[in-house]
């Protein structure tokens, strides 16, 4: 019989539509998935075991499991708590962790520690001074595969005393050592499902004991709280929330009697998948798309991305002038370059922050990049100071400052090279006039209009009409000795400080263009100002299905003659969504 696979025999194909929505449960709760959606990723990682007291272990870390699962509709998402940290009195153990659950998939909770034997659990628990030679503490229980977690570490029982380590996702539980040295946890699982990259289900670190001065055991990466040490004292530390890292193992001193620590509690982290493997008949793909369930295709995006600017300089010395800062890279493919092309999903957008003005004798802040997808435009370089008094490299340079000999430099320009380029260099300072030198703009180098003149910038039409951006800063200049503050270039750059008492201050580069804040003077002094932030502007086909978030980013469809494209402008960093 012909199956929904264009007529093999065998396994059903299954389609997915969740554009890639990503939802993170710290509590309790339902996930109502996308209407297309058929499968999801899911990160499921229970509560981690509570810490041993009295020369106790590390709690064990909640089990970590990463799997596909088919899915649809509204699922129960379950987040277990970490377990209690064991009492000073008898009998010392540490609680289990809970456990955590999405549908189907069930992660177990980490096994809780004590001076003695530990219990075992998605990562078992270390054991304590007098829990033996052997590990009680067993991971991946009950088994699954691929394993949930690890085994924790066997303590050390005289002359000299220690803990053991809870074990974590990725590695066992430590043993402790002679003379007395705790156990640390085991090391967690770095996972990028939430689209940052975080490290989950540590284990405890083991305790110390007062009969020595060694220090606990630290905590695994991924959550995991340190041991307990004696002395100096450093007390033992509960595992992370919403990581599962095991509690740390508290110490035998009878003045403080602490109580091992709590693990943290557990997370479940579900992305809705966009795929359709194997072979399809067209019947097969209509009902699919019908359903809502077949993958859109993928977009090709224009895109402008500017940096943010960098700050301009001050040289806070009798005559200083400070130089303007660099705008930000410029980087475009609008008209006619080559285009990126997304898949399904959301899709960071970074937009880079403007540098700090420099303080007194300090130069310029440097910009932060802006970045979408593959295409990466550097923040502007600062303007000089005192120290350094050449301006600092970026997508354009900041200009250099003064007095000094030999003359400052400008900054380079398109650091890192790139092609096209996207900035310029940034121009000298000029003793003749003790005018410091512009930064560069994304058009031309600084100075190139005159001495202390910022770069200006370069237009351009993506969001249908003609905008200037990434300009750079003017240098601030000295009227006494011939010199004027120069103007910030076309494209937001800032204008330069006067040198001259009560002269006014510098201009800070324009918000959301890169332009490059003016430099600051010296004695008299007046301000240097920072850098204007950058910004990312999007191109897709008036077809394509995009949204823009946060709320401060928006989505526009242009009117005729631009067929209806549709542009997404950020303003802040954010997500891009297709589909």
């Amino acid at each position: 019989m012909a199956r929904g696979n264009g007529g093999i025999i065998g396994k059903t194909n299954q389609t997915s539509f969740g554009k890639c929505t990503v939802t993170t449960k710290t509590s309790s709760g339902s996930v109502t998935l996308q209407p297309g959606t058929r499968i999801v990723r899911t990160l499921v990682v229970a509560g981690g075991g509570g810490g041993g007291s009295t020369i106790g272990g590390g709690g064990g870390a909640g089990g970590y499991r990463d799997v596909e699962i088919n899915a649809q509709g509204t699922v129960c998402a379950v987040i277990g708590s970490g377990g209690a940290g064991g009492t000073y009195a008898a009998p010392k153990l540490g609680g289990n962790g809970n456990d955590s659950s999405f549908g189907s998939v069930t992660s177990a909770g980490g096994g809780g520690a004590s001076n003695a034997s530990a219990s075992s659990g998605g990562s078992g628990g270390g054991n304590g001074y007098a829990g033996g030679g052997s590990v009680t503490g067993i991971g991946n229980t009950p088994p699954v595969d691929p394993p949930q977690g690890n085994p924790g570490g066997i303590g050390v029982n005289g002359p000299f005393y220690g803990g053991a380590g809870g074990g974590g996702s990725s590695a066992a539980g430590s043993n402790a050592g002679n003379p007395g040295a705790a156990g640390a946890g085991g090391t967690g699982t770095v996972n990028s499902i939430s689209g940052s990259c975080v490290t989950y289900a540590g284990g405890g670190g083991g305790s110390s004991s007062i009969n020595n001065n060694q220090a606990g055991g630290t905590g695994g990466p991924g959550g995991g709280g340190a041991g307990e040490t004696n002395s100096p004292y450093v007390p033992a530390v509960a595992g992370t929330a919403n990581t599962g890292g095991g509690g740390g193992g508290s110490s035998n001193n009878p003045c403080r009697s602490s109580p091992g620590k709590a693990g943290g509690s557990g997370i479940v982290i579900v992305k809705e998948l966009t795929k359709a493997s194997g072979v399809w008949s067209l019947k097969s793909q209509l009902k699919a798309q019908q359903q809502g369930t077949w993958p859109n295709e993928d977009v090709e995006f224009d895109y402008l991305v500017v940096a943010g600017g960098g700050g301009g300089g001050r040289c806070n010395v009798s005559s200083g002038v400070g130089g303007g800062g660099g705008a930000g890279g410029f980087r475009t493919s609008f008209p006619g370059g080559t285009k990126i092309t997304l898949s399904a999903g959301s899709h960071p957008i970074t937009v880079g922050a403007g540098g700090a003005g420099g303080g007194p004798n300090e130069g310029g802040g440097l910009g932060t990049d802006s970045i979408f997808s593959t295409i990466t435009s550097t923040g502007g370089g600062g303007g000089g100071g005192l120290s350094p008094r050449s301006g600092a490299a970026g997508g354009s340079g900041g200009g250099g400052s003064g007095p000094t000999t030999p003359t400052a430099n400008g900054g380079a320009g398109n650091t890192p090279p790139v092609s096209p380029s996207q900035g310029n260099a940034g121009g000298a300072y000029n003793p003749a006039i003790n005018t410091g030198g512009g930064g560069g703009g994304a058009g031309e180098a600084g100075n190139t209009d005159g001495p202390g003149h910022g770069g200006d910038g370069t237009a351009n039409s993506i969001s249908n009409s003609p905008v200037t951006y990434a300009g750079g800063g003017g240098g601030s200049g000295q009227p006494a000795a011939g010199g004027a503050p120069g103007p910030g270039g076309t494209g937001g750059g800032g204008k330069g400080a006067t040198l001259t008492p009560g002269g006014p201050a510098a201009d800070p580069g324009t918000v959301n263009t890169g332009g490059g804040g003016g430099g600051g003077t010296g004695t008299p002094g007046a301000g240097s100002a920072g850098g204007g932030s950058g910004i990312v502007i999007v191109r897709a086909p008036g077809t394509a299905n995009i949204s823009a978030s946060p709320g401060t980013n928006t989505v526009t469809t242009l009117p005729a003659p631009a067929g209806g494209c549709k542009v997404a402008t950020f303003t802040v960093s954010g997500d891009i969504t297709v589909g």
